[in-house]
């Protein structure tokens, strides 16, 4: 039983509960990636179908994470990236937000059971709605959902409800060897 995020006579430590986030944050990146990869594709694919104006695209986008990567180059360097190094790049932010936002998660567990509420989907559900709702169109590193058809969150929504789920078991189970 748990109280207060974790098991009970198990003595609160913000330290252990961030670095079990930053370790479930970081795995969950990696299932996250490879949700978008296959069932997450998969997913898109059904709900593309169903759409009749979908105009291809002819060349590869530039996610999010790749326009971090490079305004943060841009920033420190004035330079920059090429193609290639936001690809290398883009991979880079997206693990150190991940491993970021499950140590923030993982601190809160230590003294909320509120937010583990859902086994990591609630978790999940507000990094989606803050990052892909608020950060990511406000820094203009993508169009507001308001511009985008609803199907088009539908991937990205369950790829986060996956993140946060995956954050929530590792999280656990280092927790409870902590």
């Amino acid at each position: 039983m748990s109280k207060g995020g974790i098991e009970m006579g198990k003595q609160k430590s913000l330290v252990r509960g961030v670095l079990a986030g930053i370790a479930g944050g970081l795995v969950a990146a990696w299932v996250m990636n490879e949700f978008m990869a296959g069932p997450g594709q998969k997913l898109q694919q059904a709900v593309e179908s169903d759409e009749e104006n979908r105009e291809p695209s002819s060349e590869p986008k530039e996610d999010a994470t790749m326009k971090t990567a490079d305004a943060i180059a841009y920033t420190t360097t004035g330079s920059h990236l090429s193609r290639a190094d936001k690809e290398k790049g883009g991979p880079i932010v997206h693990y150190a937000f991940g491993a970021l936002t499950g140590g923030l998660y993982g601190g809160l567990a230590e003294y909320s059971s509120t937010v583990t509420s859902g086994f990591g989907t609630s978790f999940g559900g507000v990094l989606f709605s803050s990052a892909d709702f608020l950060a990511v169109p406000a820094l203009n590193l993508a169009p507001s959902p308001t511009d985008q058809p609803a199907s088009a969150l539908a991937t990205p929504f369950a790829a986060h409800i996956v993140y946060g789920v995956t954050t929530e078991f590792i999280r656990r189970i280092l927790r409870s060897l902590l």
